[in-house]
C-alpha cells in the first residue's frame, strides 16, 4: 500500500522549484524518488505538475475542490519533511 492516499477534493498539485539552487535540493530527491507512486497513488487521476524556473524557493500547490487552493512553502525542509506536508495536502480533503 502507497504512503500517499489521496482524498477525493484534491484536483491537482503543483511543485514549483529552482534547477540549480541548494533550497531545491530536498524537493528535487523527492520528486525522483515519490513521483511515480504519486501518480499511481491517485489512479493517475490528479495532474501533478512540475514546475521548475531559476532562483524560485520551493514550494506545493495543492488545488481542491471548487478552485480552493493551499500553498505551503518548502524552503528548509528535509525529503521526509516534504513526504509529510504532501501526506497532509492530499489526505486534507
Amino acid at each position: 500500500m502507497s504512503k500517499f492516499v489521496f482524498g477525493t477534493a484534491v484536483k491537482e498539485l503543483r511543485f514549483h522549484l529552482s534547477q540549480t539552487g541548494e533550497a531545491s535540493v530536498p524537493l528535487r530527491k523527492f520528486l525522483q524518488a515519490n513521483y511515480a507512486p504519486l501518480k499511481q497513488a491517485s489512479d493517475n487521476k490528479v495532474p501533478i505538475l512540475v514546475r521548475e524556473a531559476f532562483g524560485i524557493p520551493p514550494s506545493l500547490t495543492a488545488r481542491f475542490e471548487k478552485g480552493k487552493e493551499i500553498k505551503k512553502q518548502l524552503e528548509g525542509l528535509t525529503e521526509k519533511d516534504i513526504a509529510d506536508q504532501v501526506a497532509t495536502f492530499i489526505k486534507s480533503s
